[in-house]
């Protein structure tokens, strides 16, 4: 079944809390294409100034972080089990804005911008796959959300910004449509909310902000798995996978996400510990994803292509 959630009064929301109650019920395998705000919940394009005068939608408070749009219950969901999120369609709209320097921070502080803010006004071209901003730099677009998760298990709100092993604000540029984000789940119904649309970024997302809008559509389909358990985010794509690492440091990120890949190495493929640590260490990739959510994160990529296994088929296990 397909369900269609729009911005309003009940779907958005600036944190996470086991205690929202869900705006959408749905069944495993069923499909929810969203329309979603910019993560600083824009009423519309914004030119530049000081980032506390953008006009926002009437449901932002001064305590919110990323517009958010759920939760949604998957109907039979149950804590301990995982959450497959296909990512089915990301389409942005037509404009987008980067914000760097002008807040302290520990980034700022060390680029030595702190008290030199800019503003970048993104005009995009969802068929062109193009943005060009007002001093007339053009990129290419490959949009994701940047917020994809479920709140933690305790009671009470938590923020949006820090990502957490129940996924949120991951800020992973790989995770464009195509791809398949498996998740644990940490409450029961899942719970799963998303927003904080990306048009475009680099690894890293050194700035803080990345082209940040408002998204025309997003595509999700929802499964549950009992036979793929997962501690943190793992990701399918078209031509890889990716297991995702959180932490205070990039050391524990990188173990993080080192630690699961190599699990995943010996479940898809039968390896020892130890052999998994050999091929890992010529043929995973390992990637900085973002520096600047409080908790930083990195992900270790296996391309399809890096190893030519003598059990070939075992990389289409169901994703």
């Amino acid at each position: 079944m397909r369900h269609t959630l729009t911005p309003g009064d009940d779907s958005l929301h600036g944190h996470f809390s086991p205690d929202f109650p869900p705006v959408l019920t749905i069944d495993p395998g069923d499909t929810v294409t969203y329309r979603t705000l910019d993560c600083w919940w824009s009423a519309g394009p914004y030119p530049g100034g000081p980032n506390r005068d953008r006009p926002r939608v009437a449901q932002h408070r001064p305590d919110h972080g990323h517009a958010l749009i759920g939760p949604v219950a998957v109907r039979g969901a149950r804590a301990g089990q995982t959450l497959a999120v296909r990512i089915d369609a990301v389409v942005p709209g037509s404009w987008g804005t980067t914000v760097a320097g002008g807040w302290p921070s520990g980034f700022n502080q060390r680029y030595g911008v702190q008290d030199q803010p800019v503003v970048h006004a993104w005009a995009l071209d969802p068929v062109t796959m193009t943005g060009r901003n007002q001093h007339g730099h053009t990129i290419a677009l490959r949009p994701f959300m940047g917020v994809l998760g479920m709140p933690p298990a305790e009671p009470g709100l938590h923020s949006t910004i820090p990502p957490r092993p129940w996924g949120g604000n991951l800020d992973c540029r790989d995770l464009t449509a195509g791809s398949t984000l498996l998740l644990p789940i940490p409450v029961d119904d899942a719970l799963f909310s998303v927003g904080d649309g990306h048009a475009a970024q680099g690894d890293g997302e050194v700035g803080g902000t990345a082209i940040e809008c408002p998204m025309d559509e997003v595509t999700l389909t929802f499964d549950v798995r009992d036979d793929f358990p997962v501690t943190g985010p793992v990701a399918r794509t078209p031509d890889a996978w990716l297991t995702l690492g959180v932490g205070a440091s990039l050391d524990d990120a990188t173990f993080t996400a080192l630690n699961s890949m190599l699990t995943l190495m010996q479940r898809l493929h039968g390896l020892s510990r130890a052999d998994a640590v050999a091929l890992a260490s010529i043929a995973v990739d390992m990637r900085v994803t973002q520096i600047v959510n409080q908790s930083v994160g990195a992900h270790a990529v296996l391309r399809d292509d890096a190893v030519r296994w003598p059990d070939a088929d075992s990389v289409g296990v169901r994703r």
